[in-house]
């Protein structure tokens, strides 16, 4: 019974990672509706391996570990893919210059990046009650929800008509996973209303942006997450 105890959020862990292993093959294949569910398990095995974990009284080190390694893949790797999937129709051309090499590969420094963010995360004792930079999930959300809403009904088609704009979001991206701007964390320090108006904020925010947009406004909650979040920098501590 104790093994059961000491290692169930560990198999939702990996059940995280499997989900994200999936999601992975399955944007290679082409077949990104998959994918999207796969991402859309993940997430919420990665929100109940920890809250298992505290309900349990499990934590545990290999727990931390096995944590970051999943997310490597399921918001590391796939979010590196999506780019590169979007990428890939241009070939070696940017801006009217063949290059010497195919600008898909560019992509990939989205997981770069989110590999150097998890190692960040995990030395850093401060962000207990809000993230340093864009956590890994809502980049994921982001970049993936931007290409699911375009493969399913052409929103913000613009963006993949361009490899610029694609190799900027790529680069904004990857600088936001790293940066220095406070993020809003759904972890409360007090339950004084003062002290949540950011998540209050956020969470009405991003209920209407969805009813009224639907899908094509899951990337544009994350958007406003980010605009929230540096509206209220102050309130971080």
């Amino acid at each position: 019974m104790n093994f059961i105890k000491n290692n169930l959020a560990n198999a939702i862990t990996l059940g995280n990672l499997f989900s994200g292993c999936v999601g992975a093959i399955h944007l290679i294949l082409g077949d990104y509706q998959t994918t999207a569910i796969c991402i859309i398990l993940s997430l919420i095995l990665d929100f109940f391996d920890g809250f298992v974990a505290r309900a349990l009284k499990a934590n545990s080190n290999l727990g931390v570990q096995l944590d970051s390694l999943a997310d490597m893949v399921s918001f590391g790797l796939v979010p590196g893919l999506t780019m590169y999937a979007a990428l890939e129709p241009f070939g070696n051309i940017f801006l009217g210059t063949g290059l010497p090499f195919e600008i898909k590969y560019l992509g990939l420094f989205v997981t770069l990046f989110s590999c150097l963010r998890l190692a960040i995360f995990n030395l850093d004792e401060d962000q207990k009650y809000y993230f340093k930079g864009l956590n890994t999930p809502s980049n994921t959300i982001l970049i993936l929800g931007l290409y699911y809403a375009q493969k399913e009904g052409g929103a913000f088609t613009f963006l993949f008509e361009n490899p610029l704009y694609l190799i900027l979001i790529t680069a904004v991206c990857s600088w936001l996973l790293v940066s220095p701007i406070k993020m809003i964390a759904m972890k409360f320090k007090s339950m004084k209303l003062q002290d949540n108006y950011p998540k209050l904020a956020l969470l009405i925010g991003a209920i209407i942006i969805l009813i009224i947009f639907k899908t094509v406004g899951i990337p544009m909650v994350i958007i406003y997450y980010i605009l929230i979040s540096i509206i209220f920098q102050k309130q971080f501590n």
